[in-house]
């Protein structure tokens, strides 16, 4: 197996936990639901929106909440099992490290 799909795989699993985050900033009571949850401040989630760290833990949100996934698939135009597999990668190691900015 190449880096390349490696790669691709990767850039896959942010980009569905982009969407993610786009679909919980779309509806505040799903924003407030994730701050609380992540202890993360709304300008800890604004410094730190593409790393690994966040959209591990906006796929987990979603992956904990059976209507949430299906809502955010439906939105997305993709299936839940799609939402599951790049969940898997994140949460495995897969994604890109990029360093913890503390703020």
């Amino acid at each position: 197996m190449t880096g390349t799909g490696n790669d691709a795989e990767r850039d896959a699993a942010e980009t569905v936990g982009l969407q993610g985050l786009v679909f919980l900033l779309s509806e505040p009571h799903h924003l407030e639901r994730f701050l609380a949850e992540t202890g993360l401040t709304a300008d800890e989630l604004a410094a730190n929106a593409q790393g690994t760290h966040v959209l591990e833990a906006v796929l987990n949100q979603l992956m904990a909440n059976e209507a949430l996934l299906l809502a955010f698939a439906a939105n997305a135009g993709l299936a839940p099992e799609e939402v599951a597999r790049a969940h898997d990668h994140l949460s495995t190691g897969g994604g890109r490290k990029r360093p913890h900015v503390s703020t």
